[in-house]
């Protein structure tokens, strides 16, 4: 018999651009974070343990106004991303501050996960429907089958933008048979006056991008088998970007590597549920009005964790 998937937060994220530890800022009529409702749909889609990652220097505060009021709701495990965590034969560079990005933060999880996992940025609201259709996944999945099998949850690029900035995006290639075929991280996407989305990582040559193509929001679903050769790789990216004070690993990149190897199958899991994303400060009253309009309509309960 399966066991029930577990839910993998990254929480370790800077934010530097939203400032403040927007994970835990308050967006429901309660004063629930979005964690508080991703964690709710995880439960009641049959989760039932959560991981988060965060970084030590903000445990005090994470365990006193995240973790505790979970008490008694979830099992809850803390896993820690450190930028001195490397494999054998890799050295801090002197100048680095940023951490090593979301693939480094889920290799961070490898010593306390041992069932299916879903791995969620925690400042998105990715809405019940995505749960469902990741438990539905992880509750079946073959964790020994090779090439391993994974999933991640499929969202409209035009549905995922911010209005107050540009976003990053992973632009997924899906084949007729809705398997990934291929990832390519775009870090500057952004709308356009006239309705068209570009991506500006080069102003003068902004290359075009189809609204109703699928994108990553890192809502993904793993095995325990993601793990597997995964020091080797990050090694290798290492060395590969040694010199690169900002580079980062992100988790888009190594599953896009493990599918064209031929190691690794990529289900796109299409949603109709509503994508929110607090990247600036100016997102967060759109996303109040979008989670009081779904407490209105009685998608949710006025209060999350009575």
């Amino acid at each position: 018999m399966s066991k029930k998937p577990t839910l993998l937060i990254l929480a370790a994220g800077m934010g530097s651009r939203y400032g403040g530890l927007k994970q835990i800022d308050s967006v429901g009529p309660s004063g629930e974070t979005i964690m508080d409702y991703s964690i709710y749909d995880a439960i009641r889609a049959g989760f039932d343990k959560v991981v988060f990652i965060i970084r030590h220097d903000f445990e005090e505060a994470f365990r006193e106004k995240v973790v505790s009021k979970y008490e008694g709701k979830v099992k809850i495990e803390l896993a820690f991303q450190d930028p001195l965590d490397l494999p054998p034969g890799c050295v801090f560079p002197e100048g680095r501050e940023k951490p090593w990005g979301t693939a480094h933060a889920i290799r961070s999880a490898r010593a306390v996960i041992d069932a299916p996992f879903a791995a969620i940025n925690a400042d998105d609201f990715y809405g019940a429907d995505a749960f469902r259709c990741l438990a539905d996944f992880l509750t079946q999945v073959d964790a020994a089958a090779r090439p391993k099998r994974f999933a991640m949850v499929g969202y409209r690029l035009d549905q995922t933008l911010s209005e107050n900035g540009s976003v990053a995006r992973g632009i997924c290639e899906v084949s007729p048979e809705g398997k990934l075929l291929g990832v390519t991280e775009m870090t500057k996407i952004a709308k356009k006056p006239d309705g068209a989305i570009q991506n500006e990582e080069d102003p003068a040559n902004p290359v075009p991008l189809k609204g109703e193509c699928r994108v990553s929001l890192n809502l993904w679903g793993f095995t325990p088998a993601l793990f597997e050769g995964m020091e080797e790789r990050f090694t290798e990216w290492f060395h590969a970007h040694e010199g690169q004070l900002k580079a980062e690993w992100y988790i888009p990149f190594y599953v896009d590597e493990l599918v064209k190897a031929g190691q690794a199958t990529v289900e796109v899991l299409p949603t109709d549920s509503t994508w929110f994303g607090v990247t600036y400060r100016e997102d967060k009253p759109v996303v109040v009005e979008a989670i009081a309009k779904m407490v209105a309509a009685g998608e949710y309960p006025a209060k999350l964790w009575p």
